[in-house]
């Protein structure tokens, strides 16, 4: 996306000429929230949940884990994609859960141990997280939410920064993320900062892509 401004080429009056000026990465990313944000909001209840579960079927199928590899969910927000479906499969499958916590800004998220059941209470920016008092643990595979994404793996969030700060803190680990998505959701390409981190898979209704099979 670029800008358009007004230029005069000889300094002395004349007509104005028209120059594209690219967008810095950062307002290109505030530009493209609202629209995802927007085209996301048009995808209907009905369509959202048989998304949801075909999703889940496709992450099944696609991704392998290690034999009681802790997954890390998130508890969906508005109109995002509605990870439960997957989680409570995968912890039918004997995998425990966590969920993700968001303790200080500038920091990595925390995670805290929780199961299909448990009673959850309100964390920042008004999210759904476990009691204080659940265990902390590591999660061998992070399922990431995204207002957009691109094929190079790249995601777009909210922009505080707390997914790309906890994938740098486990980059080189071994452990997996997938971002969960609308097929709506998907740009040509997103902009890139040095602080952006790509995911290892994203995973549609439509199928799996995988991007840690192409670094």
């Amino acid at each position: 996306m670029q800008a358009t401004v007004a230029h005069n080429a000889n300094g002395r009056g004349g007509p104005a000429h028209r120059v594209r000026v690219p967008l810095a990465p950062a307002a290109e990313k505030a530009r493209l929230r609202a629209e995802c944000l927007e085209r996301r909001a048009r995808i209907g209840a009905g369509a959202r949940a048989e998304a949801a579960a075909r999703i889940a079927d496709n992450v099944l199928a696609a991704v392998a884990l290690a034999p009681a590899a802790v997954v890390s969910g998130y508890w969906p927000f508005a109109d995002e994609v509605d990870p439960r479906p997957l989680m409570f499969a995968l912890h039918a499958r004997g995998h425990p859960l966590c969920l993700p916590v968001a303790e200080r800004p500038g920091t990595p998220l925390a995670f805290r141990a929780w199961a299909p059941g448990e009673a959850l209470t309100e964390g920042v920016f008004a999210t759904s997280v476990p009691a204080p008092d659940r265990p902390r643990v590591v999660p061998d595979c992070l399922l990431v939410p995204l207002l957009a994404f691109d094929r190079d793996g790249y995601r777009l969030g909210f922009g505080a920064g707390y997914y790309d700060l906890t994938l740098a803190a486990l980059e080189g680990s071994g452990r997996l993320s997938v971002g969960l998505a609308f097929a709506a959701q998907e740009v040509s390409r997103l902009p890139r900062e040095p602080h952006d981190m790509a995911l290892d898979w994203i995973v549609t209704e439509r199928g799996a892509l995988h991007i840690g099979a192409a670094r």
